[in-house]
């Protein structure tokens, strides 16, 4: 099936150059917005697969953008695009929605691979965010008050695993190898979590069991 993608960026050279990339890489581009507003609009009116969302646009961010998406398009995938690696807005993007988050400097292949993981569930970030998002989450943990009025919730000693293994970096296929169940079972699992954690992916999941003391960090 090929993967239906919409890009917003208020660029119209980075759009452009997207667009060609992203065909070579065989996606059907679907559409093209130039800010926040015009994003949400043909979201709801092409219901791509996936959205190519950059941060910082007139008129509405891409954060905001993303969260009205989400919010309306739960099979819609976001991966944002950002100049740079910044903890707040990672943060905010995290709590709206979005499946992965990449810094403008990457390569191509890297961004199809982004695309192709939030189709499948999972979560691509660069590396400059990746080392951001494990600060964000520390600072979040030593936080008293982050959170604190929430009711926390249990999950299996099962699913502390699965969860474990994704907060260490592991892909679905990897959880699968270590703990010697099949892929299905994995994500049987993850869904599970997400309903207990009140979290939409993976990465919400992580901050959320990070901040309960149930998974930890190295």
């Amino acid at each position: 099936m090929t993967i239906r993608l919409m890009l917003a960026d208020d660029h119209r050279m980075l759009r452009e150059g997207l667009r060609r990339s992203m065909l070579e890489q065989g996606f059907d581009v679907v559409g093209e917005a130039g800010n926040g507003e015009e994003a949400v609009r043909m979201a709801d009116e092409l219901r791509p697969d996936v959205i190519l969302m950059d941060v910082t646009m007139p008129e509405m961010d891409g954060v905001e953008a993303t969260r009205q998406i989400r919010g309306s398009l739960p099979s819609t995938r976001v991966v944002m695009l950002t100049m740079h690696a910044d903890q707040e807005v990672l943060a905010a993007a995290i709590r709206a929605g979005a499946s992965g988050y990449l810094v403008k400097d990457c390569s191509t292949t890297e961004i199809a691979t982004a695309v192709r993981l939030a189709v499948s569930g999972e979560t691509a970030l660069s590396p400059q965010l990746a080392a951001s998002m494990l600060d964000e989450v520390r600072r979040l943990d030593s936080d008293p008050s982050f959170g604190a009025a929430e009711e926390e919730r249990i999950i299996t000693r099962r699913e502390e695993e699965v969860l474990q293994l994704i907060a260490d970096g592991c892909s679905t296929p990897e959880v699968a190898e270590q703990l010697y169940i099949s892929q299905k079972t994995v994500k049987n699992h993850l869904a599970s979590i997400y309903q207990k954690l009140d979290a939409r992916d993976r990465t919400q999941a992580v901050l959320q069991a990070v901040r309960m003391g149930i998974v930890h960090l190295d």
